[in-house]
């Protein structure tokens, strides 16, 4: 006979019904909104989710963002967000150079090509956010999700910042093998 009982978590307590359907519900939901998000700014604009993100934050900013700064505010790898910024400036959207103030830091500013696009996709990325997330809900509904979803994201944002965390080193060539264990 198969064991359908949830699995413990680390604490070794199990997810209740209610818990583990909410989880579900949500990664469902973010998933469906997501993949309708990505095909309309591939197809209006040829950018990535994590490329409008990136073109949004620096519209917004009032003047130069550093990588670090991105990086934590879209919750994306620093390699990552170093290839996306890479493709960005090859195409003339954003442009990347060295702060007078930090020689550690890289300054990240849109350019008037990155705000056309931006002013070009915005009105699709609005009606998909509006039709998929916000139309079946009240006023009362979505005040809700957003004091809701804001208590979680700000209890997530506890952690330190992705970029905060230490790198992971490989172990190269000359590096030691792990001590064995014994049993």
């Amino acid at each position: 006979m198969t064991d359908t009982r949830p699995a413990p978590d680390a604490a070794g307590q199990a997810l209740d019904p209610q818990q583990l359907g909410a989880y579900f519900v949500l990664m469902e939901a973010v998933s469906l909104l997501q993949h309708q998000v990505e095909q309309q700014l591939r197809t209006e604009g040829d950018i990535s989710y994590v490329q409008f993100q990136l073109l949004a934050r620096l519209a917004h900013a009032p003047g130069h963002l550093t990588m670090t700064q991105l990086a934590d505010g879209v919750v994306y790898s620093r390699s990552g967000l170093t290839y996306q910024a890479g493709l960005l400036e090859k195409a003339g959207l954003i442009t990347r150079g060295p702060s007078p103030d930090d020689e550690r830091a890289t300054l990240v500013a849109i350019t008037e090509d990155g705000r056309a696009l931006l002013d070009r996709v915005l009105p699709g990325h609005i009606q998909v956010s509006r039709s998929l997330l916000f139309d079946p809900l009240t006023d009362d509904d979505l005040r809700h999700l957003g004091d809701i979803m804001t208590r979680v994201r700000d209890h997530m944002r506890t952690q330190p910042p992705r970029s905060a965390a230490p790198r992971k080193r490989r172990p190269g060539p000359t590096s030691p093998p792990p001590a064995a264990t014994q049993s």
